[in-house]
């Protein structure tokens, strides 16, 4: 068994508490269900955010999640390189499990798709 890291992303419309702890929410469901991640087989999660992004914690999505309450989360913020993607949420996963890398799924969701083209629709 391996640690592979579990790379997603996504952005929201506005910093709102309620876009910040849905979309979050919604990535890290994506990230699991596309990987048959069990909450058990986590390492540890790490959750940037661009500097534009100051109204809630995107790990409370994730809490919200059924038997992450264990889930060692942790947060920063991104490099604020002029002219990246603003309103970006990005979750880097590491997990326990079996899989080659070239099997695991990376999610990027909304305009997120332009960080890795060429992941996204894996």
């Amino acid at each position: 068994m391996s640690v592979r890291g579990i790379r997603g992303a996504i952005t929201i419309p506005e910093d709102s508490r309620e876009e910040i702890i849905s979309a979050s929410k919604w990535l890290v469901e994506e990230m699991v269900k596309r990987n048959g991640v069990d909450p058990a087989e986590i390492a540890s999660v790490l959750i940037t955010t661009t500097e534009d992004i100051k109204a809630a914690f995107p790990a409370q999505g994730a809490r919200l999640l059924e038997g992450w309450e264990y889930v060692p989360l942790m947060h920063a913020q991104e490099i604020p390189v002029p002219g990246s993607l603003p309103l970006c949420i990005r979750v880097m996963m590491l997990v326990n499990t079996d899989k080659a890398q070239r099997d695991i799924h990376h999610v990027y969701l909304r305009d997120a798709v332009k960080l890795r083209p060429d992941l996204a629709n894996r």
